[in-house]
């Protein structure tokens, strides 16, 4: 039972946090007014279902919204509209892999490790193609995996290939192929223009600079891995939290009867002080009473089996075992503390 309930809760917390990069369910009031993309004869958007968004009726397209509220729980609607020029959006694919209706509950991002927060405001279906302004490709969360939305790149144009120069000369220089070749590459200035030179230099730079953009975006699936591992240390987090307090009932039990043998050993000490004090050697009648294990020396307890010996050994037992389950106590909730530091320095990072 205590497992189940374990179990149970840990992924129950699991699926809490799964849910952030999915919408839940578009249930924004707001109004929408035309944009670039969607009309509606000049009124405000009407409000669509996710099966609208799945099977768009021709000529329209459908806008998915998100509305960033102050609370940080933002929220977010469907809208149906006449839909406008495309052509300046790149058509991204969905991947087989997924339905469509997936891709409309998932949160869209430009790289892959974005925070949940992170998604584009705006995004439109069109029933075969998914739209998102500014960009050609793009990225989700599905049932935990990660997605890739690509846009259908254009065929290249063959170039026809230049009809080769047949030198009559072999020794005439203008008609050497790898000057030429040199005298025609346009990366490469050969008239002295320095500014043509920088600014091919510069050209360069850009490059390198597009390429370490991309390495950051390939690695920035970092940002993901630390997501779900603060996803996986919260759950045991909440687990040993409740191993924690587990424990530490099973210590409050061994303590309540250690208190009550405690209560006993009091009163029948008390009794065998008051016994032995008209005997001629006290301290000899009390170490006899306080270490006999003959049940009959205690008139009370005939039948009972009870000794003051046994009953400090039963107290020794409580002691240790409510000792036992404290540390374990402590050990779990340790563990509680290190794990939710962690996954809450990892949630901010």
């Amino acid at each position: 039972m205590k497992r189940s309930f374990l179990l149970a809760l840990c992924l129950s917390a699991a699926a809490a946090f799964a849910g952030a990069y999915d919408i839940s369910d578009f249930s924004a009031k707001d109004e929408v007014s035309a944009d670039s993309y969607a009309t509606n004869n000049g009124n405000a958007l009407n409000t669509a279902t996710i099966d609208d968004a799945a099977s768009v009726p021709s000529g329209n397209v459908v806008l998915r919204q998100k509305f960033v509220r102050e609370s940080g729980i933002n929220a977010y609607q469907l809208y149906m509209g006449r839909a406008q020029d495309l052509s300046s959006m790149t058509a991204l694919s969905v991947p087989s892999k997924i339905t469509y209706q997936d891709v409309i509950k998932a949160k869209l991002y430009e790289r892959r490790g974005m925070k949940p927060g992170e998604d584009f405001e705006k995004v439109y279906f069109d029933g075969k193609f998914v739209y998102v302004p500014g960009v050609s490709t793009a990225f989700a969360t599905v049932k935990g995996a990660p997605v890739e939305l690509k846009g259908e790149a254009p065929a290249a144009a063959k170039s026809e290939e230049a009809p080769k120069k047949v030198c009559e000369d072999e020794f005439d220089m203008s008609c050497d192929d790898d000057i030429d070749t040199y005298k025609s590459n346009n990366n490469v200035d050969v008239s002295g223009d320095l500014n043509r030179s920088n600014s091919y230099a510069d050209s360069r730079d850009y490059s390198a600079s597009a390429a370490a953009q991309d390495v950051k975006d390939r690695f920035g699936i970092a940002d993901e891995v630390r997501f779900w591992s603060a996803v996986a240390l919260s759950a045991i987090a909440a687990g040993s939290a409740v191993m924690g307090i587990l424990q530490h009932m099973k210590s409050s039990e061994a303590n309540d009867a250690y208190k009550q043998l405690e209560d006993v050993s009091t009163v029948v000490e008390q009794k065998i002080n008051y016994v032995c004090t008209n005997v001629s050697n006290p301290n000899a009648c009390v170490q006899y009473f306080k270490t006999t294990t003959n049940p009959e020396a205690f008139i009370f307890a005939k039948g009972n089996k009870w000794t003051y010996a046994k009953n400090q050994s039963n107290m020794k037992t409580d002691k240790d075992t409510q000792d036992s389950y404290a540390m374990a106590r402590n050990l779990w909730f340790g563990v509680t503390a290190v794990s939710l530091t962690t996954a809450i320095v990892l949630f901010a990072w």
